[in-house]
């Protein structure tokens, strides 16, 4: 089973790089200097930002249907970054020292199964949820802060 790894796209966000603080605020939104590697993962290019770059921090909805699952929650943006990761039938290395939680969803937008595991093992779920047809794709967060990560799709 062939799946594909999504960054979010830049393009929602660009209008934030470059402003103000005082901008950022307004928005409900903040900067923040990279002080620990690893430890701010962008959402964009699905790595972890280098110490001393600009990460912003936003509020995003990563889960935006129309059900009782939608969601939101606080993810990092690197500062001026705008290439989309993308990874095929590979585990970005952002995920593989973390503790992940990993939610595959059907057409619907409903969950049918959800599991935590070591990032090192995350491939592995991902071809179980997959095994069955009926799940459309998969969400991948950051287990201990709860915050989206990516978006798993079949990749055929």
């Amino acid at each position: 089973m062939n799946y594909k790894i999504s960054g979010l796209k830049a393009e929602p966000f660009i209008h934030l790089f470059g402003q103000s603080d005082a901008c950022l605020n307004r928005l409900g939104a903040s900067r923040h200097t990279v002080d620990s590697y690893p430890g701010y993962p962008d959402r964009i290019s699905l790595c972890d930002i280098p110490m001393g770059e600009t990460a912003i921090l936003i509020n995003h909805i990563y889960q935006p249907a129309n059900t009782p699952y939608f969601g939101t929650h606080a993810i990092y943006l690197w500062e001026g970054c705008t290439q989309q990761g993308i990874y095929v039938n590979a585990l970005p290395e952002v995920m593989t020292n973390r503790l992940l939680s990993l939610r595959a969803y059907d057409e619907r937008h409903f969950i049918r199964q959800a599991d935590i595991c070591e990032g090192k093992f995350a491939e592995q779920l991902i071809h179980l949820f997959f095994a069955d047809p009926l799940i459309n794709y998969i969400q991948i967060h950051n287990a201990k802060r709860g915050c989206y990560s990516c978006c798993v799709e079949r990749d055929e």
